[in-house]
């Protein structure tokens, strides 16, 4: 992947909320291994059951973790924006991870090593309590999408999927095909379509050439079901701005 950006306008690794939660000493010791990198639109980060050479912080993309059946068919567990981290198995004990990590919005995001990460997680000091929080975050978002997928409405569920999105990214405005997201949810590209139709015919979304632009995030927020909230309130009680050194 190119790391030739233009140094106007580079996203610092402090975009990411988890390397900003840092303590300064902690954050110094892992920047001159902090490598930044674009990620283009639909490229694998890591495929089922490979080797987590790196962990991604992104900064102003999107990822998709995705589980992928032997047919092929997929559906995402969960999404990673600037608020986390790919490659939490790395330091759960694992050296490969069992879902798919597509990036969903192009931009940019800091690697980092898998062995710099393994030896900081290590000291047992800040970086791992946060990477532990995390964790419990992630787990809580992706128990929560196996509930709505299996509950809640096709709509309810891209309302849910549209705003967790636009947690993770410093934009209303999402680049993304009704198939996209289609494959994204596990369900029929004309469901998609129903229900983005649905959202843009209430003046809540607008979609052209798949762009998705939210208009109206509070409207959004009173149609969508309970799980986003789940996620929200779990995300934010368990990743506080700084934790203690």
């Amino acid at each position: 992947m190119s790391t030739n950006l233009a140094a106007s306008g580079t996203p610092a690794p402090t975009q990411n909320h988890l390397l900003a939660a840092l303590p300064a000493a902690d954050y110094r010791r892992l920047l001159p291994d902090l490598e930044l990198v674009s990620l283009p639109l639909g490229i694998a980060l890591y495929e089922s059951g490979g080797k987590l050479d790196y962990v991604y912080f992104p900064t102003d993309s999107i990822v998709s973790l995705l589980y992928v059946m032997k047919s092929g068919a997929s559906a995402e567990i969960a999404v990673v924006g600037y608020d986390g981290l790919l490659g939490v198995a790395l330091f759960m004990g694992g050296e490969s991870t069992p879902s798919r990590a597509v990036v969903q919005s192009a931009g940019t995001a800091y690697r980092l090593p898998s062995n710099i990460l393994k030896k900081e997680f290590e000291r047992r000091g800040p970086m791992q309590r946060l990477l532990l929080r995390y964790t419990q975050a992630l787990i809580t978002q992706m128990s929560q999408t196996a509930v709505c997928n299996r509950y809640h409405t096709v709509d309810q569920q891209l309302c849910r999927w549209l705003l967790l999105s636009l947690d993770r990214l410093h934009s209303s405005e999402l680049h993304m095909t009704h198939e996209l997201i289609a494959n994204m949810l596990g369900v029929r590209r004309e469901g998609v379509s129903e229900a983005a139709g649905h959202l843009q015919t209430a003046r809540l979304i607008h979609y052209s050439r798949g762009r998705i632009k939210v208009l109206d995030r509070p409207k959004l927020e009173e149609r969508v079901c309970e799980c986003y909230a789940v996620v929200r309130q779990e995300s934010d009680r368990l990743l506080p701005d700084r934790i203690a050194a």
